[in-house]
């Protein structure tokens, strides 16, 4: 897509406090200078305080499709045209993103509205591309109205709050769904989804027996009754599921995909690389969910060239996975290349009974690619059990934003700070500096509850590793931890003094 789609709006007034329309604007200088990364941040902000601007929606919308991020792009767009539905922009650019996820019918009738209303728009060139397009292609196309846009977008929506370990809301929608679509049957899979996620198992296979009822062979229901399967630990009817799995042969990509994914969650990596490895043979495109378990499956069924090639497919879509292949958990050291990558170590944290240690868990939860795993697991996270301050870390590992207005609120996110400066400055978590976070999550957990302020990130960290290689007798000096961290050796006393007094009783 031509850059001059990506146009900026000159009538917006900046606000001195930091808005939407702030973010916007720099948004939109970022995109003026080619800073594409800086643009994405910024324009999510601006979408974030300002959900209801339509112009703001559009560009974050634009800036997906850039991506090719087609099904977070239309949901983004088809809410901005919600909004105005007389903007020819708008009009033109959901016309543009209904062909990139295959609604011709749709990209036909905005690219046509577009051309109505905006004879010698900008975009008359590319409208009538779209036209062409259709023409050529020479189907019957049904019409999809703008009912089954909404529905498609508040099913992307409920996806997105799975995604973001927020069930109840996607609870919420998806019952609304299939109250009005009634034989919604992909909502009905979802819903059960996010039942079993909050610990209902009961009506989660209610919700699925009905589907396989009146819709029977369903392949999601049974993909879906397969995981709960296994992740119950009930091995009779695992095996039974499975033994139908083995014999199912899908057509449809969305069908391969799942009993792909399916299989390779539950470890049967073999079946899982056959039906994923043939959909990439044959020009799939996938999302980064699909390169993951394609890599996964073809890691651990010894097609190493396969798995790396895909891992770098998903590190395009989603740069945020560098460097956390799952397999690396099991090459080198006990962590392999940092603890985050150890999904064992990981879960054995969360599961601890010291609260400091869920904290740890929680923490590198946040950088795992384990992360939607762990998050969407029925047992291992019961947050109805979390104690406030594992609540805000858990908000923090799903990235939520923060109300640094309360001292709460900002005191945890300066003992969050103390975390990653100790992960940034040592660059990756080996066991040592795993040890050093588990001594400064102890520490810290102690210091927030009695209200302390973590005033100085950068000084805390320097004492804990201090007080850290002291404790094992290593020959270091204060002067060395002390520069390492870029702070005075009186400073660094000071704050090993202030430590001292949350030492755990267990430690002494």
């Amino acid at each position: 897509m031509e850059n001059k789609r990506l146009k900026a709006n000159t009538t917006n007034v900046v606000s001195f406090v930091p808005n939407g329309d702030y973010y916007y604007n720099i948004a939109l200088k970022a995109i003026d200078r080619d800073e594409m990364d800086k643009a994405y941040k910024f324009i999510k902000r601006a979408a974030d305080l300002s959900p209801d601007d339509a112009h703001v929606l559009l560009q974050y919308g634009i800036l997906e499709m850039e991506l090719q991020n087609f099904e977070h792009a239309y949901e983004l767009i088809h809410t901005a045209y919600s909004l105005e539905p007389n903007e020819a922009e708008i009009i033109f650019m959901l016309a543009e993103v209904s062909g990139c996820i295959g609604h011709i019918a749709d990209a036909q009738k905005y690219a046509a509205r577009y051309l109505e209303m905006e004879p010698n728009g900008a975009y008359i060139e590319d409208a009538s591309e779209i036209l062409e397009f259709v023409d050529y292609v020479g189907e019957e196309i049904d019409d999809m109205d703008e009912f089954e846009g909404a529905k498609h977008v508040a099913q992307e929506k409920a996806r997105r709050h799975m995604e973001q370990g927020d069930f109840q809301a996607a609870i919420e929608m998806l019952e609304q769904m299939i109250e009005e679509y009634p034989d919604l049957w992909n909502a009905y899979n979802n819903l059960a989804l996010a039942y079993f996620y909050i610990g209902d198992a009961e009506q989660a296979r209610a919700l699925l027996y009905k589907v396989l009822r009146e819709n029977t062979g369903n392949l999601h229901a049974m993909c879906n009754l397969t995981v709960f399967a296994y992740y119950e630990r009930n091995t009779e009817e695992l095996e039974n599921l499975l033994s139908i799995l083995k014999k199912i042969q899908p057509f449809e990509w969305d069908n391969r995909y799942k009993l792909g994914a399916t299989l390779a969650l539950i470890g049967q990596y073999e079946e899982a690389y056959k039906w994923l490895r043939s959909m990439s043979k044959k020009g799939y495109e996938g999302d980064p969910g699909f390169y993951f378990w394609l890599a996964q499956s073809a890691y651990f069924t010894g097609h190493e060239a396969v798995a790396n090639d895909s891992w770098k497919r998903l590190i395009q879509l989603d740069p945020t996975k560098e460097g956390m292949e799952p397999w690396k958990s099991n090459e080198g050291t006990i962590f392999g290349d940092s603890a985050e990558n150890h999904r064992e170590f990981i879960i054995r944290q969360l599961s601890d009974e010291h609260e400091s240690s869920r904290l740890f868990g929680l923490f590198l939860l946040k950088r795992s690619a384990f992360k939607q795993e762990i998050v969407a697991h029925p047992t291992i996270l019961d947050v109805e059990k979390f104690s406030g301050l594992e609540k805000l870390c858990l908000a923090y590992a799903l990235e939520y934003d923060f109300n640094k207005n309360s001292n709460e609120e900002k005191h945890f996110l300066r003992f969050m700070e103390v975390a990653e400066l100790i992960t940034e400055t040592n660059e990756s978590i080996s066991l040592e500096v795993a040890q050093i976070l588990s001594t400064w999550f102890a520490l810290g957990e102690i210091a927030f509850q009695q209200g302390y302020a973590f005033k100085n990130s950068a000084a805390l960290a320097a004492a804990v590793e201090y007080s850290y290689n002291i404790a094992l007798e290593k020959k270091v000096t204060k002067k060395t931890i002390a520069g390492k961290y870029g702070i005075s050796t009186a400073t660094l006393t000071k704050y090993s003094d202030e430590l001292y007094e949350f030492i755990p009783a267990d430690f002494e």
